[in-house]
């Protein structure tokens, strides 16, 4: 009897081990989805979230995933953004839009304060992609340059246009060694041409 009552025992704290351990990994590895809070202006914009429209006046649950966040508002060039939200992660977001029409410039004169932080905005914006452009194109650095027989500049990207911060290369010749020059002045200055955009025109 006694071993019959150990054994009962023993199954009976395996079980409650397994059923703590189960309950256990299920609450450390369980997806807890993310919060998001947005800063925006102006701020009586509508937001959606992947076609669902959202209170941004506090904190958005989101689930673990990829996510995509636009903002609207009559008077204002609507603007979307992509990201991607971890299981805890705690993000935080800024859609501003800026004014294309009367009634959005009229909103700007009337919230001097937005329409400041919204200027300042886009001046880091515009730094942070001109920082990236020299980190992609160092290139651009030395440009533009003017060598025997040619020129070397830079323009929108002719393989990617609607890319803001792609380029293409543009090598003006205008005597029959002007294409020789101006990629030994390239590869001599540590640059593949074969990883650049390069366009080439002929001057008469």
């Amino acid at each position: 009897m006694e071993s019959e009552g150990q054994r009962r025992m023993l199954i009976g704290a395996v079980v409650l081990v397994v059923v703590i351990v189960v309950l256990g990994s299920f609450l450390i590895f369980r997806d807890r989805g993310a919060t998001m809070s947005v800063t925006r202006i102006p701020n009586d914009l509508t937001l959606t979230l992947d076609g669902q429209q959202v209170d941004a006046s506090g904190e958005i649950k989101v689930k673990s995933g990829r996510h995509t966040l636009t903002g609207e508002r009559r008077g204002f060039q609507s603007y979307s953004t992509t990201f991607t939200a971890g299981s805890g992660d705690e993000l935080s977001l800024k859609m501003y839009l800026y004014a294309n029409s009367a009634e959005g410039r009229e909103w700007a004169r009337n919230n001097p304060e937005a329409q400041g932080e919204l200027e300042a905005e886009a001046g880091r914006n515009f730094d942070e992609g001109q920082r990236r452009i020299v980190a992609r194109y160092p290139i651009i650095q030395q440009l533009p340059h003017l060598g025997r027989g040619y020129k070397v500049d830079y323009t929108t990207s002719k393989s990617d246009p609607q890319n803001p911060e792609a380029l293409s290369i543009r090598i003006a010749t205008y005597t029959a060694d002007g294409k020789k020059n101006a990629l030994y002045w390239i590869t001599s200055n540590g640059w593949d041409p074969a990883t650049l955009d390069i366009i080439y025109t002929t001057i008469k």
